[in-house]
């Protein structure tokens, strides 16, 4: 059975263009995964092998691979940076016990840095620093560090001091054993030398040292007490503070080097084991019933204990779907039968493989602390919960946003269109973040995503992995509606056919609901005079309404309906009476409500050189943007604000032009606001041309 000590699942994870797939690409050819270092920008990236991944030089979805350095099992994630796809490192950082977080040394903390930082933070996850890039112009290790403390909030602990800086870094100085570790000039990883510390760094590193042993012995009362009377503690007692101080998330070590130039990966792989948990050390994951209360049990790391184990991600390849689960307790052995709670069905374990990006080692079982994929599961998605058929259990599902952006595709010709259909499927299982539906009226497929670039690529991926030719109309913004008054309303329905009737008197107020409240329901009708069990069909009658709102017939959401009286009649009144007089209540009163239309604001985080701040700001006022911060960097300066999605769409090529293809932007989704007056009546006079059409 294998030593759960010696395990860890971690996750790399930053900004776009920070350098997390080269680490990772540094990390595997260090511990002897790859002979031949592939690079992102020559497309050969061993975690980015989908052909969209290769041509942009980003990536675009989790890649999960494992590899031994001084015999402990890395189980390693490299995660996207670009905000589209947010969605995979949040439930990469779901499963994973550490990460290692990665920061450009010459862009700092960048807008997608600080959202994967809130992801790690509310999942938990121990992390370790990696500040990358020191070889480029303008990198600056300290300046760095100083914003992690004031943009994230968060306390990095500095373990190393960079020798040099932009073409003159050639190595760094370990603060734990004084000792400079210095590459030549070969870019070989293995060509470095442990040296004395530099003449003209010792007092600097003598601070830092300090400060490090100090903020790391808050964690031993013992071994502090000691050191206050004058007594340095030994190496291994200031690393075992450190690493209890990393687990409970109270500070973060952090290194420095540049992965492209192989200089300073070896100590992260080594912080890796000193630092970061192994799976027993994580605090054990919560079991809920299936109504998602929580039922007091844990999933305690344990191989002798019942399986429960968490799919987190589906990918498609040429053999079938492959779904990807962490095991948390228990074991998996092929041939096995395993319960999926949300389904209720149970499944065969057919084969089992250990994933190395896009190949695979077959495996006959697997166990606790373990990442692994399994083929052809039939009804397996995201977050379900895998457990012994013997002692069910739920895992804490997990909870994706909305999409904000939509876009009609339509198949070029026959053949095409029965192909879609199957394509989308596969799709949708693989990505949560991306939905499809079919509009009623016009017969459309409509794709439903977080940002253009997402639509982009799953457009893409269309035409060259399941070969279907679609032509894709413009994106649509994700409209909301609501009410804004109070009103108090009454509707009968009476219908008298032959053989008895259908008869439902409800009286109800409708009234705006507090907002991120979607739609509430409750009856406070007293005496009988609708009788209890017909309040769920009003509900429901209700309920099923609030998906087309009466302005341009998009969701209306924060509304609450209070139910105070009503009648019935004894033979005509049935559960579908109601359902109809519920309905046709929604469609006479809501108009009377004040109803209004409320648009998607983006938070919005710009960064531009300094000769364009003004053209920046200028044009994010033109869309409507409030603009909440601007802040200073070396290099440039980070402007935060809010703008309405509807004014977003081709904003990356204006930044481009305006900032000579040297700005960068990301946008997520913030809240609904109120549209004004003037853009509302344009929306609503397209979506009733598009109706009538």
């Amino acid at each position: 059975m294998a030593d759960l000590s010696k395990y860890r699942n971690i996750g790399i994870f930053a900004h776009v263009d920070a350098g997390k797939t080269t680490t990772t690409e540094r990390i595997l050819s260090l511990t002897g995964k790859i002979h031949r270092i592939g690079e992102v920008h020559d497309g050969e990236a061993t975690t980015d092998f989908m052909d969209q991944e290769r041509e942009r030089g980003i990536t675009i979805q989790s890649a999960a691979t494992s590899c031994m350095w001084n015999d402990h099992r890395f189980n390693i994630i490299d995660t996207p940076g670009h905000v589209d796809f947010t969605i995979e490192v949040y439930r990469s950082l779901k499963v994973l016990d550490g990460g290692v977080g990665v920061f450009c040394g010459s862009g700092g903390v960048e807008p997608q840095s600080e959202t994967n930082w809130r992801y790690a933070n509310d999942s938990e996850v121990a992390r370790i620093i990696f500040v990358n890039k020191l070889d480029r112009i303008g990198a600056d290790f300290y300046r760095v560090v100083d914003q992690i403390k004031k943009v994230l909030g968060a306390k990095p602990l500095v373990m190393v001091l960079p020798i040099g800086t932009e073409d003159n870094f050639v190595g760094m100085v370990d603060l734990l054993t004084r000792k400079a570790w210095v590459w030549d000039g070969s870019d070989d990883p293995m060509k470095y030398k442990l040296e004395d510390v530099p003449a003209d760094m010792v007092d600097d590193v003598e601070k830092y040292r300090e400060e490090l042993i100090e903020t790391a012995l808050e964690h031993d009362d013992d071994a502090m007490e000691k050191y206050l009377e004058g007594e340095e503690p030994d190496v291994d007692t200031i690393k075992q503070c450190i690493r209890k101080g990393t687990i409970e998330l109270d500070f973060f070590p952090t290194y420095c080097g540049s992965a492209f130039k192989n200089k300073g990966v070896q100590l992260v792989l080594d912080a890796v084991i000193d630092y970061l948990p192994d799976p027993t050390e994580v605090k054990p994951q919560p079991e809920v019933d299936l109504e998602g209360n929580e039922t007091g049990e844990l999933a305690v790391v344990d191989p002798n204990k019942p399986l429960r184990a968490l799919a987190f991600k589906i990918m498609d390849d040429r053999y079938g779907a492959l779904t990807f689960i962490r095991i948390y307790s228990g074991k998996l052995e092929k041939g096995t039968n395993v319960l999926n709670t949300y389904t209720g069905k149970t499944e065969r374990i057919g084969r089992i493989v250990e994933m190395h990006a896009d190949s695979r080692q077959e495996l006959n079982s697997a166990q606790a602390g373990d990442i692994v994929a399994i083929l052809g599961m039939k009804n397996v998605q995201t977050g379900h919960t895998l457990c012994d058929p013997k002692a069910p259990a739920t895992l804490e599902p997990m909870v994706f946003p909305d999409p904000v952006i939509s876009m009609a595709v339509a198949p070029k010709d026959k053949s095409a269109s029965e192909k879609l259909g199957v394509a989308l499927g596969k799709m949708i299982a693989e990505d949560p973040s991306f939905r499809v539906e079919t509009d009623e009226d016009s017969g459309e497929t409509i794709l439903k995503g977080m940002g253009e670039l997402h639509l982009d690529i799953k457009i893409d991926i269309l035409k060259r992995t399941h070969g279907v030719d679609v032509e894709a109309g413009k994106p649509q913004v994700a409209y909301r509606e609501t009410i804004t008054q109070r009103i108090e309303d009454t509707y009968t329905h009476k219908k008298q056919t032959g053989g008895a009737g259908q008869f439902g008197k409800i009286d109800y107020y409708i009234e705006p609901g507090e907002s991120g409240s979607g739609y509430q329901f409750e009856s406070k009708v007293t005496g009988g005079n609708v009788p209890r069990e017909f309040w769920p069909a009003i509900d429901k009658g209700f309920k099923d309404c609030m998906d087309n709102g009466v302005l341009a017939g998009f969701p209306c959401v924060d509304v609450k309906v209070t139910l105070h009286d009503g009648a019935f009649h004894a033979v005509d009144s049935s559960a579908v009476a109601f359902e109809l007089a519920a309905k046709a209540a929604y469609r006479a009163s809501m108009p009377k409500a004040g109803p209004q239309l409320l648009e998607p604001i983006m938070r919005v985080d710009v960064y531009t050189p300094d000769d364009h701040v003004g053209d920046v700001i200028g044009d994010l006022n033109r869309r409507r943007g409030m603009i909440k911060s601007q802040e200073a960097g070396v290099t440039g300066v980070h402007i935060k604000g809010e703008v309405p999605l509807a004014e977003m769409f081709g904003y990356i090529g204006d930044l481009r032009t305006m900032t000579s293809g040297r700005g960068q932007f990301s946008m997520e989704f913030s809240h609904y606001l109120p549209c004004p007056k003037n853009v509302a009546d344009e929306v609503i006079k397209e979506a009733q041309a598009r109706n009538a059409a």
